[in-house]
């Protein structure tokens, strides 16, 4: 059974959901049987990325908030994060394009690394407060991974993998995908945002088992467009 993921790099709660999700899925009988892809979502195509504007100052900015109320929301996921064993380092988020991330994500699915890739990425943006719109970064994190890194900053330099980013952020558009993350399994179920555990856990299950499609969705603790945290 094939588990889509629709995300973005920039978005505090799909790294909460993907470690949700995997312990989810750890405790599912049927994990062995599970694949997961990783698609494209953009929560902000437009963004520039301004490795000298805090990510604090850039919510308040674009939302409109008070930079200490960016602060204390920022502080909020912080401690959320900690409750699945994520360290946020928020001071640190260096505010950033995602869409070359997207790229490098693609390519190392390619290469049957795309798990293994989300988790560098997320992990360079919110933990080790890399510029993830950095080729270099980027070649760094593709050789973590196994890549080749001479491979990676070609591919990067080359534009490629633009198709596939645009592929998915059309896909999610007709899907009416508003807000990340979103699994979808095995196009039965619909998961939106970053549910506890058991939630995944009963999807999982009942999308196994063939049941009718139905959508489960908390806005609460996803990023959209419009949304707050995010």
């Amino acid at each position: 059974m094939k588990v889509e993921i629709w995300s973005d790099v920039m978005c505090p709660f799909c790294y909460i959901g993907k470690r949700r999700f995997e312990h989810a899925l750890a405790n599912f009988e049927h994990k062995d049987e599970i694949e997961i892809e990783w698609k494209s979502f953009q929560l902000n195509p437009l963004l520039k990325t301004d490795p000298n504007i805090s990510i604090h100052d850039y919510l308040a900015e674009t939302k409109g908030w008070q930079p200490e109320y960016a602060r204390q929301l920022n502080q909020q996921v912080t401690d959320m994060a900690a409750e699945v064993g994520l360290v946020y380092h928020m001071d640190q988020a260096v505010v950033a394009n995602s869409f070359d991330a997207h790229r490098f994500s693609h390519y190392a699915k390619l290469n049957g690394l795309g798990v293994g890739a989300e988790e560098q990425l997320f992990r360079a943006y919110f933990t080790d407060g890399k510029n993830i719109a950095d080729h270099n970064v980027l070649t760094e994190l593709g050789g973590n991974i196994g890549l080749n890194p001479e491979n990676v900053k070609s591919v990067l330099a080359a534009n490629q993998f633009s198709n596939e980013v645009h592929y998915d952020l059309r896909e999610a558009q007709e899907l009416g995908i508003s807000a990340v993350p979103f699994f979808v399994l095995d196009r039965k179920y619909a998961v939106s945002g970053a549910q506890p555990e058991a939630v995944f856990l009963d999807a999982l299950q009942k999308a196994f088992a063939d049941q009718q499609p139905e959508i489960i969705a908390d806005s609460d603790n996803s990023c959209d467009v419009d949304g707050e945290n995010c």
